[in-house]
């Protein structure tokens, strides 16, 4: 596997996120964690407002609506929980996408020859990387019930990875939809936030803060409906 420029800069800013937020999650009762996650949801939602300079219509306001309702309820629902449950998000959700993409470069297009399940949306996906990243996702918060005793009442975890992915496609679709590529790429060209931009490696053009929680946003939202349900 290439270690590309753009795979180092993933690498060293998914690092460096997760030791701050690891840091945030076990000081004061998890409320620097929970705050520091409705900064990036705010800038997220700053970033989805630029797409509008790109292109607006009635079916794109919808989606951006939607996706509104998903960074909001997000953050709801992360303000809800202790870090012990965010610990199945953080295997669920990033989980599924850091072994997704190490997965799809490794193996993408050697165990199946037409390895692109979602072509119209995500081009870069592949089948071996979808699949093995969801039974990663999905091994590690069962192991991790399992070790507390806890599948019976909270299940509904399971579903943090095949949402992580049906989040990332959302936003996908979104952004084409928008004929945007990175969700950042119209901030960019403001000179503060092209220095925020840099925090979550922005600047290096794969992404920006929507980027970085639009799969969690995606999958915090359904399983805050589904808790509110059991």
């Amino acid at each position: 596997m290439a270690m590309d420029k753009n795979f180092r800069v993933r690498v060293l800013v998914g690092f460096g996120i997760f030791i701050v937020a690891l840091v945030a999650l076990y000081t004061f009762d998890s409320i620097p964690f929970k705050i520091l996650f409705g900064l990036f949801s705010f800038v997220s939602m700053i970033e989805l407002l630029s797409f509008f300079k790109r292109k607006r219509d009635f079916k794109n306001i919808i989606l951006a609506i939607l996706e509104t309702a998903f960074l909001i309820c997000g953050v709801i629902f992360v303000a809800k929980i202790d870090a012990v449950h965010f610990w199945y998000i953080i295997l669920g959700v990033p989980g599924y996408d850091i072994f997704a993409y190490l997965f799809g470069k490794m193996l993408g297009g050697k165990i199946f020859k037409k390895s692109r399940p979602f072509p119209h949306i995500s081009k870069n996906k592949t089948w071996e990387g979808t699949i093995l990243g969801l039974l990663m996702s999905i091994g590690m918060v069962t192991i991790m019930m399992a070790a507390r005793g806890t599948f019976a009442t909270e299940w509904f975890y399971l579903l943090s990875g095949p949402l992580a992915l049906m989040g990332d496609l959302f936003e996908s679709f979104l952004k084409r939809q928008f004929n945007v590529k990175d969700s950042n790429e119209i901030l960019l060209r403001n000179k503060f936030f092209e220095k925020l931009e840099v925090l979550v490696g922005g600047s290096e053009g794969h992404g920006g803060f929507l980027d970085r929680v639009d799969s969690t946003a995606f999958a915090a939202t359904i399983l805050l409906i589904v808790s509110s349900l059991l």
